[in-house]
């Protein structure tokens, strides 16, 4: 059976603190390697009243990968210790 609904999102929510049903705002907490974690807040005192994540595949935030590191040019290796810069208050 195919999936009749995408994402769930409360419009309404109980407060415990409110006594009562309240409508919620929906807060952006962390962005997630795999997804987004959102916070339901009470719109009348403010209470967390829950969290949801949501699944990204592919998002336009996503960590783009790391390139593989850099190998110094080939090149003779200097012989002997390298010349010492000499000390003074110009220098």
């Amino acid at each position: 059976m195919a999936s009749q609904f995408g994402a769930f999102t409360a419009s309404e929510l109980y407060c415990p603190k409110c006594a009562r049903a309240q409508r919620v705002r929906e807060r952006l907490l962390l962005i997630l390697p795999d997804g987004e974690l959102h916070e339901y807040l009470c719109s009348g005192c403010g209470n967390s009243l829950g969290q949801r994540k949501t699944a990204r595949p592919g998002s336009a935030f996503s960590i783009p990968p790391r390139p593989p590191p850099r190998r110094p040019a080939a090149g003779p290796a200097p012989s002997g210790p390298l010349p010492r810069r000499p000390r003074g208050l110009l220098s």
